[in-house]
């Protein structure tokens, strides 16, 4: 198997990942990703791709991750390993999608408008 390349994408954040067979090491950032995502809820949001289509330990994944918090990078880092599972093997698509892991999740921070404190908070109104 050569090297599969995919994009994920959540708020900020953009995940590109490289998939070789292997034995189940994530680097992320050229950092074990367990070190770079210490919280055990970011580990798992990881996994769960691969756990669904039971290789954990069938590939070895390099992730250059940037932009965003790190629930936002965990997440597009999930996508991008769900699409990576797809183009390896179609099969694996149905059970990848029953599970809303194909989905890119649109919602983005609403810009900031003029004349206002935030996006949609207005300053105090006084009547007189």
């Amino acid at each position: 198997m050569e090297v599969v390349s995919s994009i994920g994408r959540r708020k900020a954040a953009i995940a590109r990942i490289y998939v070789s067979e292997g034995k189940g090491e994530i680097l992320v950032n050229k950092r074990d990703y367990k070190e770079y995502f210490p919280v055990e809820q970011f580990q798992y949001i990881i996994q769960q791709p691969l756990t669904l289509v039971e290789s954990l330990t069938k590939y070895d994944i390099k992730v250059n991750v940037r932009g965003g918090g790190a629930k936002g990078q965990a997440e597009a880092l999930r996508l991008a390993i769900a699409r990576a599972l797809v183009k390896i093997d179609p099969e694996n698509k149905e059970k990848i999608k029953a599970n809303k892991l194909l989905t890119r999740d649109p919602r983005v921070v609403e810009r900031k408008k003029p004349g206002r404190p935030k996006a949609r908070k207005r300053f105090q109104f006084s009547k007189r």
